[in-house]
């Protein structure tokens, strides 16, 4: 990492926390002048950092640690029972890779998914200019997968791929059709893509442990949980 000691970051000043309202949030910000290469966001990526749009960040909180990066090697991980139930129920979906880039389709169910579910969070109410500054407005080695059912459009995953490993960067799906846990397959569709692929992770973003919807991210066994400046399986 010697390459990147002169690359600049920015801290944020203390804000209300999205995930914990009692807590104050600081996020450290890198250089936003600096081009966002492959290698270069593989290897924050293993030091705990995030990309979201243009910007590559990490939570930098005086007193709360409560963000912690989590990452599942894929070549042990194994579907529980009720993940298998998940992975049997949507086996008829077809996914297909697209380049990174705004489409009507895309946004419409990016739109409906804030709008319905996500009322109480940052991004509500959804628009066209948020949603670009977030997804689409990316890098060249971004992904949308493709989740359809008999050709229709149910869920929509933007991945990064990086040197050895993919990075779920977000997630969103029809909200008519919850009943099918559509996060869940779509993360357990990426599992087996990383491995298929030959990768060793799948980077799964911050898991908070007094956040409810956090929770999900603990459920894929073994994870690994960024912690004192290395990587270690949760127990």
């Amino acid at each position: 990492m010697s390459q990147y000691k002169n690359l600049k970051f920015y801290a944020t000043q203390p804000h209300e926390c999205s995930y914990l309202p009692e807590e104050q949030a600081t996020t450290l910000f890198m250089d936003p002048e600096v081009l966002l290469d492959q290698q270069l966001c593989s290897d924050l990526a293993d030091l705990g950092f995030r990309r979201s749009g243009q910007h590559i960040y990490r939570p930098h909180c005086r007193r709360c640690k409560a963000c912690i990066p989590a990452r599942i090697p894929v070549d042990s991980f194994i579907m529980r029972r009720t993940q298998r139930k998940t992975w049997n129920r949507n086996s008829t979906f077809s996914v297909d890779r697209v380049s990174a880039g705004y489409q009507d389709e895309h946004y419409q169910l990016y739109e409906r998914y804030i709008n319905q579910c996500h009322q109480d969070g940052d991004m509500f109410p959804a628009s066209v200019e948020q949603y670009s500054s977030f997804l689409v407005k990316s890098t060249g080695f971004t992904s949308f997968y493709e989740f359809r059912l008999k050709g229709q459009l149910l869920a929509i995953s933007v991945v990064d791929r990086l040197q050895n490993s993919l990075s779920a960067i977000y997630t969103f799906y029809d909200p008519d059709y919850s009943q099918r846990s559509l996060g869940q397959y779509c993360i357990l569709w990426l599992i087996q893509e990383a491995r298929k692929e030959g990768l060793g992770y799948l980077h799964l973003g911050y898991w908070i442990r007094n956040c409810q919807k956090m929770n999900y991210k603990i459920e894929y066994r073994p994870v690994e949980l960024y912690i004192g400046q290395e990587w270690r399986p949760l127990k």
